[in-house]
């Protein structure tokens, strides 16, 4: 299945045969995602200042999350390990995360850009990584375990452990922030995302052109890990 997005605003769904989605009267469909669970069979639409939820089976919509921003949204991601929750940017510098079964409010609300933010992108392995890139010329890596697959972290229990360290480990979750905040670019940075071979690499593109490539830094690395 292949979508496009034509000059009309609407985006076109090829099967065998061609299929429209159509903004009924909204206005044009400014970002479209897919979502990887309930078997590929579900996309997101941002309409303006509002984001859409579509069941490609029957075609209708399954949710709809009104002013999810106070101005255009231009970038939408799902967590790739928890299937209902939805991450947000838009030109009113915030980053939103939602639950679609429950709307009406949104998860957690970011707001470390100071202009408007055009791409966030959750990392493919570990979804307590979050990538945002603005036109502020900044690049932010968030951590946001508190909504993760992991709150706790990786609790592994280690069975070698000594008799002295017999004293049980607080459950406490790690705390949200931001991990880097990159400045390398001098101009907007309209795209980002990560490698789809190593799961610490990602990339960000600006207006002049700059593309640069980064990598999670070792110790937030090593702090998932062990």
């Amino acid at each position: 299945m292949l979508f496009t997005k034509h000059t009309d605003g609407f985006f076109y769904f090829k099967v065998k045969d061609s299929t429209g989605l159509e903004s009924k009267g909204q206005p044009k469909f400014t970002c479209v995602r897919w979502n990887p669970h309930h078997n590929c069979t579900q996309v997101a639409t941002a309409n303006d200042s509002c984001i859409r939820g579509w069941d490609l089976r029957s075609m209708q919509q399954i949710y709809h999350i009104e002013n999810a921003h106070g101005q255009l949204v231009r970038d939408i991601d799902f967590n790739p390990n928890k299937q209902y929750y939805l991450v947000s940017c838009g030109d009113d510098c915030k980053i939103k995360f939602w639950d679609t079964r429950n709307t009406s409010e949104p998860l957690k609300v970011l707001s470390e850009h100071s202009h408007w933010v055009w791409s966030v992108k959750y990392n493919h392995f570990h979804d307590q990584l979050l990538l945002s890139s603005s036109s502020d010329s900044r690049v932010i890596l968030h951590s946001v375990v508190s909504l993760s697959s992991e709150p706790y972290g990786h609790l592994a229990e280690n069975e070698e452990d000594s008799d002295e360290d017999t004293e049980e480990k607080s459950l406490e979750p790690l705390k949200d922030g931001v991990i880097a905040t990159y400045e390398e670019h001098e101009d907007s940075v309209y795209a980002s995302c990560w490698s789809t071979a190593d799961p610490w690499v990602f990339a960000s593109l600006s207006y002049d052109g700059r593309l640069v490539i980064n990598k999670v830094p070792r110790a937030e690395k090593y702090k998932i890990l062990l």
